[in-house]
């Protein structure tokens, strides 16, 4: 639902009140093609209205007209609307410890070119930088996307992030990264306006947008990777916390007395089932002879790929889905969630860890915060990263604050189509970026299931993304 302010009759905006208007129609036109008459209809607003802000919307490329529906009577055939998802694109970033990925978005969050690397995070802010810049230009290019096409840049990151000021705090896994200004410095390299924040909040968006559980108001997506964190999704919004730690969930202790982690806090979550300690476990039961027909040494890959057939594997997996599930029962109980998306790098894992986290949870979780709650695996793989940020870029822009910024970034690529010039070969603009649109309370869209058309190039500079 969207959010209005209230106004006396003496400070009536109507500006604002048909910005909410235009809103709920793009919102409309998100689900699929409908015409003028559908609208007036669905918005109870008059045809003269409806039509006024279409011919606006038409004007600035974001909408087109798009051939005509039957009447299924005597009269006018009616012109169906479509929303123009290319009228302007999104810079998507996934940042990852050991990996890092571009991809170009429309607004649809469809890719329209991909690009993967393997990288160290461990390596550090700046070379991190060159990395995502390089690799934004090459995206860019192999989309036939210029920078001046591009609205907005959004990047998730494996740590702990001040959501209002793109600021790294204290990460556990980021190495170098303490108090590193994310958002300033990528806008500086890429003059784009950037909105920055954990990569689990990312994953939250992204289910509830893009996933099985599309349009789920309470949902917690855990992603477990070489750090483990969770997204809160309350009420239909990201609960952030005042400065963006909520949702920190591979720190909570699950055993006083137990081994101290990344975080220094003895027992963590982390501390028993993160990445490089399931590796550790494994390597630690083929000493004491447990059977096994995985290779010496042990990798991460060696226990995915045989996570239900191997027996040390599959014990790995459910101490593992065991130690998840203790964690995610004290959310369950905190925020009686509707669904515990699991996803991830060790989400890979499958049917014996997300077996092991439900045995787990459920016999720690009170009825009534575990009868109706699914626990379910991610339905988005590896692509859970770049939706969720191309969902915090749409939630940004489809706002009243947001709306102009996108207005004019649609009106440059029609004028150029108008004009018959490729908008792609514009030179990226001059000068500093626009006002940041992201200020604003989001209003979001319907949730819709997508099925990005990639066009991926994944580029192998050795190691495993």
């Amino acid at each position: 639902m969207l959010r209005t302010e209230h106004h006396t009759p003496d400070t009536l905006d109507l500006a604002a009140i048909r910005a909410r208007h235009t809103l709920l129609l793009l919102e409309l036109l998100w689900d699929g093609d409908l015409a003028r008459v559908d609208i007036s209809r669905e918005l109870g607003l008059s045809r003269s209205a409806i039509s006024s802000i279409v011919t606006e919307l038409i004007s600035v490329g974001l909408v087109q007209e798009v051939g005509t529906r039957g009447s299924g009577g005597v009269g006018r055939r009616a012109t169906l609307l479509n929303l123009n998802t290319r009228a302007a694109a999104l810079l998507a970033i996934d940042l990852g410890a050991s990996h890092a990925r571009v991809d170009v978005l429309d607004l649809h969050c469809q890719s329209l070119a991909s690009l993967t690397v393997p990288h160290d995070i461990v390596s550090g802010p700046q070379a991190t930088y060159d990395l995502l810049t390089d690799l934004s230009i090459q995206a860019m290019r192999a989309a036939d996307v210029s920078a001046a096409q591009i609205a907005l840049a959004g990047i998730g990151v494996p740590g702990p992030v001040d959501h209002d000021t793109g600021h790294v705090v204290l990460p556990p896994n980021m190495p170098g990264w303490d108090g590193e200004n994310i958002r300033e410095a990528l806008q500086a390299r890429l003059n784009l306006d950037v909105l920055v924040d954990n990569d689990a909040n990312l994953g939250a968006l992204a289910e509830a947008r893009f996933g099985a559980h599309r349009g789920t108001q309470d949902l917690i997506y855990v992603k477990a990777a070489t750090g483990i964190g969770a997204g809160v999704l309350l009420g239909g919004r990201l609960h952030r916390g005042m400065r963006g730690g909520a949702g920190e969930i591979g720190h909570i202790s699950i055993n006083e007395q137990g081994p101290v982690g990344r975080s220094g806090n003895p027992g963590s979550l982390e501390s028993y089932a993160a990445a490089q300690v399931l590796v550790t476990l494994a390597r630690s039961l083929r000493a004491t002879g447990a059977p096994t027909t995985l290779p010496n040494p042990i990798s991460m890959n060696d226990l995915l790929s045989h996570a239900n057939t191997d027996p040390l594997a599959r014990a790995v997996w459910e101490e593992a889905g065991h130690h998840l599930g203790v964690a995610i029962s004290t959310t369950m109980n905190l925020f009686n969630p509707e669904a515990v998306i699991i996803g991830g790098r060790l989400a890979q894992a499958g049917d014996v860890l997300l077996a092991a986290i439900r045995a787990s949870a459920q016999g720690r979780t009170m009825r009534i915060n575990v009868d109706r709650t699914r626990i379910e695996l991610g339905t988005l793989g590896v692509d859970a990263g770049v939706l969720g940020a191309g969902a915090m870029m749409l939630d940004s822009l489809f706002t009243p604050r947001g709306l102009p910024h996108l207005y004019a970034i649609s009106r440059l690529a029609q004028s150029a189509r108008t004009a018959g010039r490729d908008p792609a070969s514009r030179a990226p603009p001059a000068g500093p970026s626009p006002p940041r649109p992201a200020d604003a309370h989001p209003a979001p869209l319907p949730a819709t299931q997508s099925s990005p058309n990639h066009t991926t190039r994944t580029v192998s500079h050795g190691g495993t993304p």
